[in-house]
């Protein structure tokens, strides 16, 4: 009898048609569109799924989320999530594929777009992956779901997809699937069980003063001072609260307070960017935030108490050990030496939503995208936090050589999943319900005006 063959067999095997993934990417990578606003991004996506006439396809979930299921007989099933919304940043590659594209934000703003994250690697990707799967049918049993999901960036895309449905749209995945381009040696693949990336806690605080003259200073509760004392006062809370062994990021990433050189504002407005491995210690720092918060405003004299809005508010990506074990061979194999240890990565996702919502295992993983000949210089010369630019940076450019390796890695990771036996978790009691829009929204944003 001849023993099945491996994922990495079936991807070096198969036959498939890959030459029109290039020019896809470059597509993309010109025409970025910010978070909630993808319409011609999912008009082009749902035109190369047009490749694929077997896969069912399902548009306009949650707003542009898009689903494609291939049913190929029994066994597992597994889904595989690419996002592909853009940046509100300016591209300063030097490519003739750039971006030199702009659109209006929620705000009105016209601003510069640039796929700063790599999302157009992800989704040119993930076809690839879907054309290599679709060629290999005969080596492989089970269902296949690749979803093109919206807004990551916004931290909305995943939640909006959940609350539109998604469960009654396609079947219930036994897995969930998820990759990301990293700064790193081009082509190598990172995978780690356990915390990967991080919570993230986005909170705007808006500290009330009293406005005056600026000549007059007396005559007022100066909330620029106010602001001032309390970002100070919160960079104590990782230094001085948090056990030197827990990982948190407290940064005060923007201040807003006056119009006028002359006028004393009557209120100033700080946004924090706050990242956690640990829910506990998430809680804890978010009551010192609140505790140090009030303090400041009371030691100020504010006659008002401050007010919180927590905004866009995600769990820990934590990579099923199970998926791990499953994958990270497959990865062994195919990619040998360039299949390395993931080190934990401070940024935040909302991938780990969906699976959530349906209560099975997942695993994300990251892909190295940086030129070799530029990281080894940089390396060399001690400068890699300076010369070699990362995700959200208006230099991040992959290398065009790792498509072919992020679309092998999401075909072989898929295929290891279907030849692995998932137990059956569903259940009534198991199964979280279709969220409401008032409960998704409240997971977004939660505004606290005091006790």
């Amino acid at each position: 009898m001849t023993p099945p063959s491996t994922p990495s067999t079936i991807v070096a095997n198969a036959a498939a048609d890959l030459s029109w993934q290039e020019d896809l990417y470059k597509y993309l990578h010109a025409h970025p569109e910010l978070s909630g606003a993808e319409e011609q991004t999912a008009q082009r996506i749902e035109e190369e799924l047009r490749r694929f006439p077997d896969w069912a396809v399902t548009t306009g979930i949650g707003g542009y989320g898009i689903t494609a299921v291939l049913r190929n007989g029994d066994g597992p099933t597994v889904l595989m999530r690419a996002d592909f919304d853009g940046l509100p940043v300016a591209e300063a590659t030097e490519v003739d594929y750039g971006s030199k594209h702009s659109q209006l934000n929620a705000e009105g703003q016209r601003v510069p777009t640039m796929h700063a994250c790599g999302h157009d690697h992800h989704t040119s990707s993930l076809l690839g992956a879907m054309a290599i799967l679709d060629a290999t049918r005969q080596d492989w049993s089970g269902t296949v779901i690749a979803l093109f999901q919206p807004a990551e960036e916004a931290a909305v895309g995943a939640h909006r997809m959940v609350s539109d449905g998604l469960d009654q749209i396609i079947p219930r995945p036994d897995v969930c699937l998820a990759q990301h381009v990293v700064a790193g040696p081009a082509g190598e693949i990172y995978t780690a069980p356990g915390p990967v990336m991080t919570s993230s806690t986005t909170i705007e605080i808006t500290l009330y003063g009293r406005g005056a003259h600026a000549s007059m200073p007396h005559r007022s509760v100066d909330p620029v001072v106010l602001a001032a004392s309390t970002v100070m006062r919160l960079q104590t809370i990782v230094s001085r609260e948090v056990p030197p062994g827990q990982f948190a990021v407290v940064t005060v990433a923007s201040v807003e307070a006056g119009k006028a050189n002359n006028v004393i504002p009557d209120s100033a407005k700080i946004s924090l960017s706050c990242r956690f491995y640990d829910e506990d210690l998430r809680k804890r720092v978010v009551a010192a935030i609140k505790r140090i918060v009030r303090a400041e405003a009371q030691a100020a004299g504010a006659d008002r108490e401050p007010s919180f809005k927590f905004v866009g508010m995600l769990g820990a990506t934590d990579n099923a050990a199970e998926a791990f074990e499953t994958v990270r061979p497959a990865f062994d194999e195919r990619f040998s030496k360039n299949s390395l240890d993931m080190e934990p990565w401070t940024a935040s996702e909302d991938f780990s939503v969906i699976p959530k919502h349906f209560g099975v295992p997942y695993l994300l993983w990251t892909v190295g995208i940086t030129p070799r000949r530029q990281w080894q210089r940089a390396e060399e010369a001690g400068r890699l936090d300076i010369d070699i630019p990362t995700n959200h940076n208006p230099g991040f450019l992959p290398d065009l050589g790792t498509l072919p390796v992020a679309t092998e890695a999401a075909a072989v990771a898929i295929l290891a999943c279907l030849q692995r036996s998932w137990p059956d978790t569903s259940s009534p009691e198991e199964l979280r319900q279709q969220p409401t829009q008032k409960e998704i929204a409240a997971a977004q944003i939660e505004t606290a005006p005091g006790d």
